[in-house]
């Protein structure tokens, strides 16, 4: 169940209500790809971050482990003892973006493991029993996600055809759900909005697919390639037409400056495996900019990477003793970074909760955007890369 409980502007803040527990919204899901963040991080770890939810990816736990061997185990939170919600991604954005050859059909995509090369077939039906396996908290209805470059007669029939897949979703979760072995018989679908940058298309999909009563609504197929601008617009245009009642999620977004924006513009879901990737090269998040702490400047430095910040990192240890972590190949190093990077993005969404509760939201975000300026030019430097790299987060 979803309740806001308040709205500042089009910023809302809200209660969502799992089987695995209740979630504050906005919030940050934290990336675990494999049911692990890369650095080291165990789920033990995500409690002394604030951790609200956690992410897992549906096409890469079906090649390893596989979902038979974690349906054996008793499902995804007791087999990475993980007592917060998990969301799993339906696999989709992976099928297209990591497959070299594939061939799209109506009844879903054939194509080859980008492990081994073995021939794949995901479809609806496919990704909903994989994800009723790992018994998650919220399963990601399966999509195609075309480039936000594509011609729009292209992403039309796409998005057409990801309508009648969502269709095919719902119907065998509701299969799913009432299967006397099913590992999560309360298991929530998110349906997700697609159309790249036309919002003409985009606001017609909004329209058809919130007719269908489902547990939640993403807008998918965005940081893709798109300008910052143009990701806006888009929310500007469809968020509107998704329901107010229901969670919105951003899927694989993004910045400190992103999330911002988009929580003005109504979303209170989001993930990004930047806070992780960076800080394992040393690349990290605090209020006044971006820092290197590879950097010679902190090679003596005693200070926290953030006074004041509360993370294990900064209670502990000194810039100059993480930088030498790092320079070693000390695991610690890297460990020390990611736990800081999402200690921040998750304190970042808990200040936004407050802000928009207090109705103060404007200033807040206007107060914290004129401190991160370095973060953009971050950003654009490796937006590109979220797609290429995936594999790797």
């Amino acid at each position: 169940m979803y309740k806001i409980v308040n709205k500042d502007g089009n910023a809302k803040s809200a209660t969502f209500s799992t089987v695995h527990g209740e979630v504050q919204t906005p919030v940050f899901m934290n990336v675990a790809t494999v049911a692990a963040i890369k650095g080291g991080v165990s789920t033990r770890d995500l409690e002394e971050i604030d951790t609200q939810v956690v992410l897992s990816n549906t096409y890469h736990l079906h090649l390893r482990p596989g979902d038979d061997l974690i349906y054996r185990m008793g499902g995804l939170h007791k087999f990475m003892s993980c007592n917060k919600p998990i969301l799993t991604d339906s696999g989709g954005f992976q099928v297209f973006s990591l497959a070299k050859t594939r061939k799209i059909k109506e009844e879903g995509v054939y194509f080859h493991s980008h492990i081994d090369g073995h021939k794949l077939f995901m479809g609806p039906e496919e990704s909903m029993r994989i994800q009723s396996h790992l018994g998650s908290t919220i399963a990601m209805a399966f999509d195609e996600c075309p480039s936000a470059k594509a011609e729009h007669e292209y992403v039309q029939m796409s998005v057409d055809r990801t309508t009648r897949w969502l269709e095919r979703c719902k119907k065998e979760m509701d299969r799913l759900n009432g299967l006397h072995y099913t590992v999560n018989p309360h298991q929530m679908l998110f349906g997700i909005n697609q159309g790249a940058i036309f919002n003409d298309i985009r606001i017609e999909h909004a329209k058809r697919i919130r007719e269908m009563d489902l547990d939640g609504y993403a807008v998918g197929g965005l940081a893709v390639g798109e300008s910052h601008e143009e990701m806006y617009d888009v929310l500007e245009n469809v968020v509107p037409f998704l329901p107010e009642d229901k969670p919105t999620y951003l899927m694989g977004v993004g910045t400190p400056a992103n999330i911002l924006e988009a929580v003005d513009r109504g979303v209170d879901f989001f993930d990004c495996v930047y806070p992780s990737r960076n800080g394992r090269h040393g690349h990290l998040y605090t209020k006044r900019g971006h820092i290197n702490i590879l950097n010679a400047r902190y090679e003596l430095d005693d200070t926290p990477i953030e006074e004041g910040c509360n993370c294990p990192a900064c209670k502990n240890y000194s810039k100059a003793y993480i930088r030498h972590l790092l320079k070693a190949g000390e695991m610690l190093g890297m460990r020390l970074c990611v736990l800081h990077n999402l200690y921040f993005y998750n304190n970042l969404v808990k200040e936004i909760r407050e802000a928009i509760r207090n109705n103060n939201y404007q200033a807040y975000k206007k107060k914290t955007l004129e401190g991160m300026l370095e973060f953009d030019s971050v950003a654009k430097s490796e937006s590109y890369n979220i797609a290429r790299n995936w594999r790797k987060g």
